[in-house]
């Protein structure tokens, strides 16, 4: 939960931003605090951010971000009014907290990740090591620990929604199979050779188009984070790792004795075909 109600959450100093837009926020922040849904009037590229957090000045703060970036914005208090918000709205990406009472961010996710291909990043106090590859794992798309600079959040939303974009405007040629394994980007799914079809969730789904693409070749940790997260883009320790070992318990028979996705110690992995 963000603390309240300071603009750098949760702590004490106020985000780094340009003048222009620190009025702005000053003059925004003396209004009352909205416990609806937020909507913003012209979109940028027709993109709509779900923001999902039960501390009502922690929302309004995210939504005015995303909305001066020129995103349209409909929120949340809590993970059940989420998933409503789901079978209504059609969002391109959703921000959601993890410390929420009654259905906290995990399990959402895992409801989210059940239902919908919707890339999600997960916003939370607690920034560790472990937290984050736990959140990784639940199917996470990025994770972004509190306090954050609005800077650092308007920049990992526009990494995600580009790499997600770039997918969705794909065309039947970006299908590739290898190893008998038939990958769609298009649906985030792929087609094992057992006949099992998997739902894969947008990170998993570009990490093993990646590989198997490049079949038999070995990938660094480098290659991997700058073709399947972007250039420039810095991660943290065991962030590949962790999407690793969700793919293999996806499309492996032994998750354990992996047959496709291997291990090269010390240098990356390769995706095997024999």
């Amino acid at each position: 939960m963000l603390a309240k109600p300071t603009p750098r959450l949760p702590g004490n100093n106020p985000p780094r931003v340009p003048n222009s837009l620190a009025r702005s926020m000053a003059r925004w922040y003396t209004d009352g605090v909205e416990d609806q849904a937020f909507t913003s009037s012209p979109v940028k590229e027709h993109m709509r951010i779900l923001v999902v957090d039960d501390d009502p000045p922690s929302v309004k703060m995210t939504a005015f971000l995303l909305r001066e970036e020129g995103y349209e914005v409909i929120a949340a208090g809590n993970g059940r009014d989420a998933l409503l918000l789901l079978e209504r709205e059609t969002p391109d990406l959703v921000l959601l907290d993890v410390m929420m009472p009654g259905l906290d961010g995990f399990e959402t996710l895992r409801e989210i990740r059940s239902r919908y291909a919707i890339p999600v990043i997960f916003l939370s106090a607690k920034g560790e090591t472990a937290d984050r590859v736990a959140g990784l794992e639940q199917g996470a798309d990025d994770y972004l620990a509190k306090p954050f600079e609005p800077s650092e959040l308007l920049a990992r939303v526009k990494a995600v929604l580009r790499r997600t974009e770039a997918y969705a405007l794909g065309d039947p040629s970006d299908r590739i199979e290898a190893a008998g394994i038939r990958l769609d980007p298009l649906t985030s799914r792929a087609l094992l050779p057992t006949g099992r079809t998997v739902e894969l969730t947008p990170i998993e789904c570009r990490l093993l188009h990646c590989v198997m693409r490049n079949a038999g070749r070995v990938l660094t940790h480098d290659q991997l984070l700058n073709n399947v997260w972007g250039a420039n883009y810095g991660g943290y320790p065991n962030q590949i790792a962790v999407y690793v070992r969700r793919l293999r318990t996806k499309i492996e028979e032994d998750p354990d004795h992996p047959q496709h996705l291997t291990t090269v110690r010390g240098v990356g992995y390769r995706f095997e075909t024999i």
